[in-house]
């Protein structure tokens, strides 16, 4: 084991930069030997298994905060587990092993691995419950778009920030029947609304690059686990994001209590999601707008990643050649 001498400041730029491309490299490759094959938990457990086995290699202390689930529910990588070989520092841990499990079971476009890593402390300690989301790209003063205001008067503000026409928006949405109101307010104002069926943490990336994507704002009720992966990428790579915990039941009050959250109507922003410096990987599983998905040939495995970095503001796009087949096929 190679061992490392850094500032405790300088340690996550330094060593886990690239290590943790590793892990979503790992978990993807893992899920997309299933893809196409119609099964949902056997892909997201390939993807589970392969992503906490690298995890344990990292030189971290780390903590699952977000993860696929909480103790009772998930038998790996689940909220409170601890990961890491423990010689390094203090990490807090995000994970979504493979995000868009129906698009891989389904060999469709967008499924990822994705993970992000933060000071310990710094991420919010959600629940597995549903959250309120909205987000959009850099560039627009602070604040202009809200949670709590009508959506015609996000889009409208949003276009006047953005020099366009509401019309000439474009809001991503997740494809749920909770979101019939959202999407005919969208589409009333005669802006367009672009429909995904899974993969809101990608959905939220891709409002940081609207001339590549065409999607300018996200709105909706998607996962809270999901959010706080996504408030990580866009405190990467510019952004602004609002969300709330659906605390509905006193059960989940109870479950968001032991986790810390004293307030349960909160108005989340990007901020109080993630605090500290962090570092997020996504790998493509199945190829999409946002990534290439796993390639296998004859004698090489081909990934596609992106890596981020908060506190400097630096993305990496690493197209990596796996020659190691036996390995990946061991593993």
């Amino acid at each position: 084991m190679v061992s490392y001498t850094v500032q405790p400041g300088m340690f996550i730029e330094r060593v886990l930069s690239i290590e943790i491309v590793r892990v979503t490299e790992r978990a993807a490759v893992s899920a997309a030997r299933l893809r196409g094959r119609g099964d949902e938990k056997a892909a997201d457990q390939a993807a589970v298994d392969a992503m906490r086995r690298e995890l344990n290699n990292l030189p971290i202390d780390g903590t699952v905060v977000i993860g696929e689930g909480e103790r009772d529910e998930a038998p790996m990588l689940f909220i409170g587990e601890n990961v890491g070989n423990k010689k390094g520092p203090k990490v807090d841990i995000a994970v979504d092993p493979l995000e868009g499990t129906t698009l891989c079971a389904k060999n469709m476009e967008g499924s990822i691995a994705v993970m992000a890593m933060a000071e310990g402390g710094t991420l919010l300690n959600a629940p597995d419950v549903y959250m309120e989301k909205i987000a959009v790209g850099p560039g627009y003063p602070k604040n202009v778009v809200d949670l709590d205001a009508p959506v015609e008067e996000n889009m409208r503000t949003l276009a006047k920030a953005k020099g366009v026409k509401p019309e000439e928006l474009t809001a991503l949405i997740l494809d749920r029947p909770r979101h019939a109101e959202i999407i005919a307010a969208v589409r009333k104002l005669g802006a367009a609304v672009r429909l995904i069926t899974d993969g809101d943490v990608a959905g939220v990336i891709h409002t940081a690059d609207p001339a590549n994507t065409g999607v300018d704002i996200y709105m909706g009720i998607g996962g809270a686990p999901e959010g706080v992966l996504a408030a990580a990428a866009l405190r990467c790579i510019g952004g602004q994001m609002q969300g709330r915990l659906i605390l509905d039941t006193d059960e989940k009050r109870t479950r968001a209590a032991k986790m810390g959250v004293s307030d349960p109507k909160k108005k989340y922003d990007m901020k109080d999601m993630v605090r500290g410096d962090c570092l997020v990987a996504a790998t493509g599983v199945t190829t999409g707008s946002f990534l290439r998905g796993v390639r296998f040939e004859k004698d090489r495995i081909l990934t596609h990643t992106v890596v981020m970095r908060s506190v400097t503001g630096t993305v990496r796009w690493i197209d990596a050649e796996h020659r190691q087949f036996e390995k990946f096929h061991l593993d």
